[in-house]
């Protein structure tokens, strides 16, 4: 694969609605590494976990050169081995989400993706940018959230009906990683608090009264 530069991204200026960038996670992954929250999803699941990340209008306008200036100072600074698109719903973004995979794989780091359509269904989509995406992906974790089938067993995965689909042979379906106990992380920066990861029920409710503490 030919060498991704910040130029190239530079030539084609292509721009992305963020919610969120975590620069540095356990909590959305294998490993340490760069979370991309999208702003938009078309899908509704009932009991979505970032419901403030469904509308399109929401979030920030970034571009995609100054999203990978950031993975690359996270690998700098961090030492990132991948990064995780999430959202908001990555595969109506693929047209930003490419290129910035594109950059990833050619620094060494695995992607991952956290989508809430099915494979098998995705070539039903009119984007012709999401089979590129998924060729650039190595982890794809499929299906819609469903809150009425919480999943209790394998780490990053939010319902027992939602699959991992391992694309290339980075990383083994067999690793006792899965099987770990999942991650909280909680920043508070300033006013804001911000929260990552898989809370429990009981989780949420202490984290969400600091927040409104704050208003």
């Amino acid at each position: 694969m030919n060498r991704f530069s910040l130029n190239q991204v530079d030539a084609k200026p292509i721009t992305a609605r963020i919610a969120q960038i975590i620069a540095s996670t356990e909590a959305e992954g294998p490993g340490n590494r760069f979370a991309i929250w999208f702003q938009g999803c078309p899908l509704r699941c009932p009991g979505c976990c970032n419901p403030e990340m469904l509308s399109f209008q929401g979030g920030m306008e970034r571009t995609v050169q100054s999203v990978c200036e950031e993975i690359r100072r996270a690998v700098e600074l961090h030492s990132i081995e991948g990064i995780t698109f999430l959202g908001g719903e990555p595969l109506s973004h693929a047209s930003s989400a490419v290129p910035i995979a594109e950059y990833a794989r050619n620094l060494g780091l695995s992607v991952m993706i956290f989508s809430g359509h099915i494979l098998e269904e995705v070539h039903l989509l009119p984007d012709p940018n999401i089979p590129r995406l998924l060729v650039l992906a190595d982890i794809l974790v499929d299906g819609p959230f469903m809150r009425d089938l919480p999943d209790n067993t394998r780490r990053w995965i939010g319902s027992t009906n939602q699959r991992i689909h391992f694309l290339t042979d980075r990383y083994d379906a067999n690793d006792p990683c899965w099987q770990e106990s999942n991650t909280l992380e909680i920043r508070l920066r300033g006013k804001e608090l911000t929260v990552n990861g898989f809370p429990s029920r009981s989780a949420v409710g202490i984290w969400k009264r600091p927040r409104s503490n704050h208003k």
